[in-house]
């Protein structure tokens, strides 16, 4: 009796080993002379190649939050890197230093797009990845950075944006648009309004987009960060974690970035 106990004691052990397989490392790659850190996360239960997700961080930079969507990513079968937009694994610890931070990437399309374009270069390369298969994700600062991506036609398949802004001086045109996209957004954030969302949506429909939008009712700025809340109390800024509104968007987000690789 005690052999079997053993045994069954054994092979639950091993079972549940077999399902804890997501690794992560550190990667340090560059652009335009610039040193930037990522993190590659995967299950190496898995075998064979499968679709590649970048991580865009949100305006504090790259952060342990970050990665834990990759290795949230990489539970669901996908390789995720958590890239870096800043460089150097730059990290914001006060609002004033994350717009200075977000701003010098955001008014320079050229160096947005070349340290997006170096992680891409990255994701692809990766023994895991079939890199046909490239999508994004992104949250506040990095939602607006992969919907950017899209626009100027990145050769995504697909690109999911949360809490990211929509707002934007080139928007998207007929044709060049290869990802599908996605956007979630709270209803009560006041950094990203009604009109912007329903200037977003014409935006889309004009150019053809395979896309969608969704609001979620009572959710403020930053809704999927459980660290938003003490943000929001120690600078006096309207975020709020929701875990209603982070589990309803994760859940969406995941359903469209499966159906997008799916697609033909």
């Amino acid at each position: 009796m005690k052999n079997i106990l053993a045994a069954i004691a054994l092979f639950l052990a091993t079972t549940s080993l077999s399902h804890a397989a997501v690794q992560g490392r550190e990667v340090t790659y560059s652009a335009s002379g610039t040193t930037l850190k990522g993190y590659v996360a995967y299950d190496d239960a898995i075998k064979g190649k499968r679709p590649g997700i970048l991580v865009v961080h949100e305006w504090w930079g790259h952060n342990e939050y970050a990665r834990k969507r990759a290795r949230m990513l990489a539970e669901q079968g996908y390789t995720a890197l958590a890239l870096d937009m800043y460089g150097d694994g730059k990290q914001a610890h006060h609002p004033d230093d994350a717009g200075k931070f977000a701003s010098e990437v955001s008014k320079n399309a050229a160096l947005s797009k070349a340290r997006f374009d170096a992680a891409f270069d990255l994701l692809k390369k990766e023994k895991t990845v079939d890199a046909a298969n490239i999508g994004a994700i992104g949250y506040c600062f990095g939602g607006t950075v992969v919907l950017n991506m899209a626009r100027i036609g990145e050769p995504l398949k697909v690109v999911v944006s949360f809490h990211g802004g929509l707002g934007t001086e080139h928007p998207a045109e007929s044709g060049k648009v290869q990802a599908r996209i996605a956007s979630f957004t709270g209803e009560d954030d006041p950094m990203i309004p009604a009109a912007q969302v329903a200037a977003f949506r014409q935006e889309m429909d004009k150019a053809g987009v395979t896309y969608k939008v969704v609001t979620y009712p009572g959710a403020q700025h930053a809704f999927t960060n459980p660290d938003a809340d003490k943000y929001g109390k120690e600078f006096k800024l309207p975020l709020a974690y929701n875990a209603a509104a982070d589990k309803a968007s994760w859940d969406a987000g995941l359903a469209f970035l499966a159906d997008a690789f799916k697609a033909k």
